[in-house]
């Protein structure tokens, strides 16, 4: 049985109070005592004005990932108990699971407790892993396994960007009397990044009232076996290989912060747009589609230096969607990974903008070995 699959509603949640760019060392500390010096060059490039962290000044934690993903999943529902025991498949995906053991998504059902028995999948990675997770849940309503369905997107990624977790290391600089600063790949992205959750409830049935979003399609493509990795966690690089957390002296991984994010930057700008918007063209030219048809573009984007490049791409191939179509909140809500789509489709969603009809693109770039996920959306 194939089935319609339909977005009824969307749900966002971010922790705490907005944080302004003046800010921000205020709650990730300063390295080695020092204003950043990457700080003031990247938040210039990447037009964030604002970004949540779940954390506070101190640095004590305010709230887990999988109580930020209950909260968004719980917003689907007006956190009514009895509405929460009508899904039948919970897909959650994120790149800063609070452990490795259990899964991220049985910890947000564990918050949950007015549901039922259920099933649940965890789908790993970076931003791709909120549409993988969604990808999940769609095909499952499509083929009809599941009735009802949530898919979620989310990141907590604040406490790893504090100062003290690359405290180690810059000891270990200075008493070698090198540059005291940390290496840019790990320092630019804490001008980058912030927390919060979203999720998608699907059903093989429209809202009787109100606007649903049809899901017509999700294709999704990885170019890791021609490209080395980009972006990194809990490993390091060697020669172009990565080398894991497990191989490393327990004392080495303070000592050279191996649990920090870090990004190859040369890497990333060399493919980022290249290779996914190849293959947007591929799906494009399969498809039949035309630029008048597209009423919104949602492009996640890491930072607006990206904007001008994106453009670019879509121009040179045939796909010249103007700016006056593109919807995002980056400047808003900072990067948040996974969950950065879902919290574009939920401000669009709840914006009142949309009319029954309008046609909504979906482009998800990740960078740590170049994935990439596209999606088209219909009002109805």
């Amino acid at each position: 049985m194939i089935n319609e699959v339909y977005l009824t509603n969307t749900a966002a949640y971010v922790p705490n109070e907005p944080i302004g760019n003046e800010e921000i060392e205020e709650y990730l500390g300063l390295i080695n005592g020092k204003v950043s010096r990457a700080k003031r060059i990247v938040l210039r490039n990447n037009g964030i004005k604002r970004r949540f962290y779940a954390l506070q000044k101190d640095g004590k934690s305010t709230h887990t990932n999988a109580q930020m993903t209950s909260l968004a999943v719980r917003s689907l529902f007006d956190n009514n108990a009895e509405k929460l025991k009508n899904f039948d498949l919970l897909s959650c995906g994120t790149s800063t699971p609070d452990q490795m053991i259990p899964s991220h998504g049985v910890m947000v059902h564990g918050w949950l407790p007015e549901c039922n028995a259920i099933e649940v999948v965890s789908p790993s990675g970076v931003c791709c892993s909120g549409m993988h997770a969604f990808k999940y849940a769609y095909m499952a309503v499509k083929t009809g396994d599941a009735k009802t369905a949530i898919s979620t997107g989310s990141e907590r990624v604040s406490r790893l960007l504090r100062s003290e977790v690359y405290e180690e290391e810059v000891v270990n600089l200075t008493a070698l009397e090198e540059n005291p600063y940390i290496a840019f790949e790990k320092d630019f992205l804490r001008w980058m990044l912030s927390d919060g959750a979203g999720a998608f409830l699907m059903s093989n049935k429209k809202n009787e009232t109100g606007l649903s979003l049809r899901v017509d399609w999700l294709e999704g493509v990885s170019y890791a076996h021609e490209v080395e990795a980009c972006m990194y966690m809990a490993s390091e690089k060697e020669d172009g290989e990565l080398k894991s957390y497990m191989d490393y002296d327990p004392r080495d991984l303070l000592t050279q912060s191996i649990f920090s994010i870090k990004q190859d930057v040369k890497l990333l700008s060399s493919n980022i747009i290249s290779l996914g918007f190849a293959k947007l063209k591929s799906i494009w030219d399969e498809k039949g589609m035309t630029v008048d048809e597209i009423d919104y573009f949602l492009p996640h984007m890491s930072s607006e230096f990206f904007r001008d490049k994106l453009a670019n791409a879509l121009r040179e191939n045939q796909m010249d969607i103007p700016q006056e179509k593109w919807f995002t909140n980056l400047s808003s809500m900072g990067n948040v990974g996974s969950a950065s789509i879902y919290l574009m489709v939920d401000e669009l969603y709840k914006s009142g903008k949309l009319k029954k009809g309008n046609k909504v693109l979906l482009a998800i770039p990740e960078s740590s070995r170049f994935s990439y996920m596209f999606g088209l959306l219909t009002v109805c």
